[in-house]
Formats: C-alpha cells, structure tokens, sequence
C-alpha cells in the first residue's frame, strides 16, 4: 500500500467513525469508536490540509493558461509549492507510531559521577539548569530529594516535573553530561575533567505497574545530611528495594517516614515502568540505533568547555557557543535539534 492509499484509508475511517458515533452508539461501542475517532483526528486533519494544498496547486496550474489570471495564479502557486514540503513532512510523522509516554510528566535524577567535588559542584549546576527549563516551559519543578556535599554540591538530586510533554522534551537529557572547566577548589588553575549522570523516567500511575508487596524490602533509618546538618533524631528515611529486580530507592527528604515511602514509591514506579519499555523496545534497539542515542546512562552525549564558552552534543555534533546562556536553561536549541534528529532516523525506518 502506497503512502496516498494509506492516506485515503484514514480517511474514510474518520468517516466511518463520524456516522457511527452520530447513529447513537452507546456503551463499550462508543467508548471504542470515540478513542479510535480521537487517535487519527490529528492525522485527519493532516490529511485534509495536504489535500486542500495539492487540490490548490492544481488549479492555480491550470489558471496559468489564462492571461488575465497568470500572475495572481503564479503567485498563489509559488506560495502553495513552498507550503507543500512542510504539509507532506507533518503528515508523515502524524502517521508514525505514538510513544505513550512523551505527553507525560517525568522524575528527573542527576548524580556525580567521575570527579569528586568537582563532579558534585556540577551536578548541583545541572540540576539548577533543569530547574531553569521547567521554569521556562511553565512546569512545575518539585525537589523531591537534594543531598547537598560538605561544598555545596550535590550527591544526588530528584525532581518531579510536571506539565505537558515533559518526557517528551526532557528523554534526551539521559546520559552522561561532561564538564571541563577550572574547578573553584583548584589553587593551581588548572581544567579538570568531571561527569555527571542524568536520567529522566516517565512518570508511572499505579495502573501502569504492577507492585507486589510482599517482593519489597523497607528499611528505615534516620536521615543524615551535608556535614551531619540537619540529622533526623526520629528514623524518617526510608529505603525500598525490588528484590525481583535489585531496584533500590532511599528516601531522606521529608520528616515524615509516610511521605518519604510514598515519594520512594513514585520513583520506584518510575523507574520499573522504564524497564518495561526498555524491555519492550529491546528489539527495535537493536535493529536501530538513531544517532541521538539510547538513553542510556553511561553513553556520554554532552560536553559543556568553560574555558571555551561552547556545549556540545556530541549524537548530532551540535555546537553551541552560549554556554551561559545554557547553564541558564535555554536547552531549546538542543532538544529541538534532537527531537528533528529521532524524527528523521523513525521517518527513515518506516519507509516514508
């Protein structure tokens, strides 16, 4: 089946589906028939735009033949043809597979990794960046966890970032981010080299995990803070662990244990739930891997050089020479080039 015959099947499916749910469905019936209608809407519609912009190229040709229309028509063609392109390319990736979880809310987790302070100090700056971009995007940017070092740095940090398409926007962010630059504790000015990692989860309900109690093990233990600040005299802090999986979630930030095993659950969620897809995408994985990357936690995909001002993004070879303004949130450029990246590799994949 060509790209138009799949077209004109959508089509008259959306017909179909509009004489159903005007005779009366009701029940189990309408409820399918309205989730089908609201699934191919958007490709519809699409499909309705290309179709009126082919349709108008063709009489705008043929108007090119009359005198008295030749140089309005040709105007309205030129204007039509540079529209075409973009129409064709929208409806192309209307048709291709919707990942469930880009409208979601999502938990972001940034940690040190190689570096020591240095590593730690970054870390707290990435999470700061982030913080910037939710605010940005309008989201609202919930710590649910921040175990800050002796220095000011962070050990481990865990947000709750909610809005529209928030993993969408943020999935990219995983991996290993990699700074060079003179750290503030070194006397000799010299450039150092430190890595942190960052992970970004859709954010799970309880309908789309399945979590046995009787496979968790709970601990509890008085949280502990930077410099043994702010130590808890109650046991408050809780830990779960997965035993099926080897998953564990420690918790500290609430004084109170409830919560703190509630916000370990969420993570804990979070984080199964993104095994499940991984698992489910193993193959697809395997078959393609898309030059943005695989989400991975240990595949290294920026590198932020202070002393030169520049950030790089290493799967698609993006420069930017603004890293102020980076550090300042302004992650758009990155995240739309990646996003137009994955879309062309999936257009690629599906033939279009």
């Amino acid at each position: 089946m060509n790209l138009d015959e799949r077209l004109d099947r959508i089509a008259s499916r959306a017909l179909e589906l509009e004489a159903h749910l005007a005779s009366g469905l009701s029940g189990d019936a309408f409820t399918q028939a309205s989730r089908e209608y609201a699934e191919i809407e958007p490709v519809v519609a699409r499909i309705n735009d290309l179709r009126a912009t082919e349709q108008g190229i063709a009489q705008a040709e043929a108007l090119l033949s009359d005198p008295e229309m030749r140089e309005l028509a040709g105007e309205e063609l030129a204007a039509l043809r540079e529209q075409l392109p973009g129409l064709q390319r929208e409806v192309r990736l209307a048709l291709l597979p919707k990942d469930v979880a880009d409208e979601r809310s999502a938990i972001l987790e940034v940690r040190p990794a190689a570096g020591g302070d240095e590593a730690a100090l970054f870390a707290a700056a990435l999470f700061d960046l982030y913080r910037r971009y939710a605010d940005l995007k309008g989201w609202r940017f919930t710590v649910m966890d921040y175990d800050e070092s002796e220095l000011g740095g962070l050990r481990c940090g865990i947000a709750e970032i909610n809005g529209k398409s928030v993993f969408a926007r943020l999935k990219y962010e995983s991996g290993v981010h990699r700074v060079q630059r003179v750290p503030a504790t070194e006397a000799q000015g010299r450039i150092h080299t430190s890595t942190v990692t960052v992970a970004v989860l859709p954010e799970a309900e309880e309908v789309d995990v399945t979590i046995n109690e009787t496979e968790l093990r709970i601990d509890v233990f008085r949280a502990s803070g930077a410099g043994g600040q702010h130590v808890n005299k109650t046991e408050s802090a809780v830990r779960i662990t997965h035993l099926p999986t080897g998953i564990v979630v420690s918790m500290q930030e609430e004084k109170s244990q409830h919560k703190n095993r509630a916000k370990a659950m969420k993570i804990l969620r979070a984080r199964l739930y993104e095994r499940e897809r991984e698992q489910a995408h193993a193959d697809r994985a395997a078959d393609r891997r898309s030059q943005v990357g695989t989400g991975d936690r240990s595949e290294r995909i920026r590198t932020y050089n202070f002393p030169q001002g520049r950030v790089t993004d290493h799967r698609i070879n993006l420069t930017l020479y603004k890293i102020d303004r980076v550090m300042l949130g302004e992650l758009d450029e990155f995240v739309d080039a990646l996003t137009q990246e994955e879309q062309a590799a999936l257009l690629a994949d599906a033939g279009f």
